[in-house]
């Protein structure tokens, strides 16, 4: 099989696919971009048109879906307990959590990154914080779901669980954690203290390490 190559930023949504990795001991070509790839590395539009991280290239496949990306990977030499295969008790939640994560919950989230963070210049604040209560309204779903559990799905750690914690890490580090309840936070320190978790924040940071030493 192909090494798959993942480009991405460090601590973008792109950490859901390193994390992925790391859980499951595949090993990746990871490639840490400048933010935003667009503007620093244009050579990257001929890769990626859309001009989004992450991207992961294996062979002739081309995902560009963080959480679709984090699925792949764990199951793309064969199933792995990272995922839950069909006909497996908590399927279909799997599945609904782990599309929710991103559709649901980190929407919101970018949203009000874009008008309350990266241009604030365009007066768009107040469409940005009310974007950010629809995130924290968002989170009951999660939070009525893990009142009687550790991990969403199947009484173990999956996927869902990295697509969807790594909204409540992102909330942690864009200012957006006041809204998050107490077992919510409970449940991202468990999640972030996972080994794998660990390894691949390092991976990342010394990728953006190495970029910023290359482009000084």
């Amino acid at each position: 099989m192909t090494t798959p190559v993942l480009y991405t930023c460090a601590r973008s949504r792109g950490l859901r696919a390193t994390w992925a990795a790391e859980e499951v001991g595949v090993g990746i070509d990871l490639r840490v971009l400048p933010f935003p790839p667009r503007y620093l590395a244009p050579e990257f539009m001929g890769i990626n048109p859309l001009g989004t991280v992450p991207m992961l290239v294996d062979g002739q496949t081309q995902l560009t879906e963080s959480c679709a990306i984090a699925h792949y990977l764990a199951t793309r030499g064969g199933h792995t307990d990272l995922a839950i295969a069909p006909g497996e008790r908590d399927y279909g939640e799997y599945s609904d959590y782990t599309y929710h994560a991103d559709a649901t919950i980190t929407f919101p989230q970018t949203v009000y990154m874009r008008f309350c963070l990266f241009e604030k210049d365009k007066g768009l604040e107040e469409a940005g914080h009310a974007y950010a209560k629809w995130f924290h309204k968002r989170l009951v779903k999660i939070e009525q779901r893990l009142a009687t559990r550790q991990y969403l799905c199947a009484d173990r750690f999956t996927v869902a669980d990295i697509c969807v914690g790594y909204a409540l890490i992102l909330a942690q580090s864009v200012g957006l954690d006041e809204g998050v309840p107490e077992s919510l936070k409970a449940y991202r320190q468990r999640l972030t203290a996972r080994p794998a978790y660990i390894r691949a924040l390092a991976r990342e940071e010394e990728g953006r390490k190495a970029l910023e030493t290359a482009r000084a």
